[in-house]
């Protein structure tokens, strides 16, 4: 596939303009046209809203549920077998660790 070869210039916007061409440069100051006053004249007038009118009024929902009660002495009893089983966990990674570290030092010194 080729590209036409008869479209217009590309560099024909970069070109210098033609001597006789008419004067591109900005206007003389006395040229200039007086800006026009601001059109703006202030926000639309309201109307006040009828006198009986009053906003929509949503039905108030019923009070939330009771929740169920809950058992504080089995509560306390798995909050000590979880914090059983993390110190066992931590405990064995230490020792695992400990070990590892007794082993590399031991084969860098010997």
């Amino acid at each position: 596939m080729t590209s036409p070869t008869s479209g217009p210039d590309d560099d024909a916007y970069w070109q210098r303009p033609h001597p006789g061409a008419e004067s591109l440069e900005r206007p003389s100051p006395d040229e200039t046209p007086a800006p026009a006053p601001p059109g703006y004249s202030g926000p639309p007038a309201t109307e006040p809203p009828p006198a009986q009118w009053r906003p929509p009024t949503i039905a108030q929902p019923p009070p939330p549920r009771d929740m169920p009660a809950q058992d504080m002495d089995a509560l306390d009893e798995s909050e000590g077998q979880a914090r059983t089983v993390t110190y066992g966990v931590g405990l064995v990674a230490a020792a695992v660790a400990i070990i590892l570290m007794c082993l590399l030092c031991a084969r860098a010194i010997f």
